[in-house]
């Protein structure tokens, strides 16, 4: 396949935070580094394929840490006829299984940490997580105002860009209770707002039926049961065009061709993804991400950078 580089610029000149394209010159057509293989592995569930999962190379634009690497390994994997209550099952017993295979114990050590991996994992919600840590209750909070007065003592950066209740939330957990969950803990029923594709909680309002795997710290998995309603599908997909074209840079857009598969119909699912290289580094005790990719991206030296330029 020939394919040429086009420059991702905007009038100003700018740099343009947009998905990375390559054009293919037989078909005529850009094409985009994957983000996830959600959808389509979606749509096959639509064709009747039961369980179906994808080890693959996923690309994001998020910046480089100890724990982000902008390509990395993730496999995700969907069942119909299951619900979230059965993935939080199944992922304890995965984790387990590898930990008591490869190391020969579920007491590992992490940067000098001990982590005990027997199951059963704590499962929280969000809210209850937040009320802990916090002593705030945000199912009181009736107005975005009086819940941005309310967290303003936790001095939190990006409040001002939290366009509703459930983002503040979880932005309260992210800046303040994240990195204090080392052992294996299911955070559940996550807003709606922030999980355009789970399925509404069969009981609780305003939130979905989601998980988040944490251990030492950091997201390893994270799975729900999905929407299969083409129409609440639409509705949350249009409110997320509605914030990328005003500016958030997480947004997603309409996908017309997986709306097109919800309508022909999918039986419930549930699906999960979990990050090969954050797995590898907890159970190889690896301080960076870096160290369990051969070829992590790397800033050029400076002869380098002027030869690209």
């Amino acid at each position: 396949m020939e394919i040429e580089t086009p420059v991702l610029q905007t009038e100003a000149g700018g740099a343009e935070a947009r998905p990375f394209t390559t054009y293919h010159n037989t078909l005529e057509m850009d094409l985009y580094l994957r983000i996830a293989t959600e959808l389509h592995l979606k749509r096959l569930v639509v064709g009747g394929f039961e369980k179906v999962f994808e080890i693959g190379r996923i690309f994001r634009n998020e910046g480089v840490s100890t724990r982000h690497n902008p390509e990395f390994t993730s496999v995700e994997f969907y069942q119909a006829y299951a619900d979230y209550h059965d993935f939080m099952d199944l992922t304890e017993d995965l984790v387990a299984t590898l930990a008591k295979d490869i190391l020969g114990t579920l007491q590992i050590t992490y940067q000098g940490q001990e982590i005990d991996l027997t199951p059963p994992w704590k499962r929280v919600t969000m809210h209850d997580l937040v009320q802990e840590h916090t002593g705030l209750d945000f199912h009181e909070f009736t107005t975005l105002e009086a819940a941005k007065a309310a967290v303003k003592p936790l001095n939190l950066h990006g409040v001002d860009d939290c366009d509703s209740i459930g983002k503040l939330l979880n932005e309260v957990f992210e800046q303040k209770i994240e990195e204090t969950l080392i052992q294996p803990t299911f955070l559940i029923d996550h807003p709606v707002e922030i999980s355009p594709l789970s399925k509404p909680h069969r009981s609780k309002p305003g939130v979905v039926e989601r998980f988040e795997l944490f251990v030492a710290g950091r997201e390893t998995a994270n799975g729900f049961s999905e929407l299969t309603d083409p129409i609440d599908q639409r509705h949350r997909f249009e409110l997320q065009a509605a914030r990328k074209a005003a500016g958030n840079l997480e947004a997603t857009g309409v996908d017309e061709d997986f709306l097109t598969a919800l309508e022909h119909g999918m039986p419930p699912t549930c699906g999960e993804g979990i990050g090969i290289d954050r797995l590898v580094m907890l159970l190889t005790d690896s301080a960076s991400i870096r160290d369990v990719i051969a070829f992590p991206l790397l800033k050029p030296e400076q002869g380098e950078a002027e030869v690209a330029e």
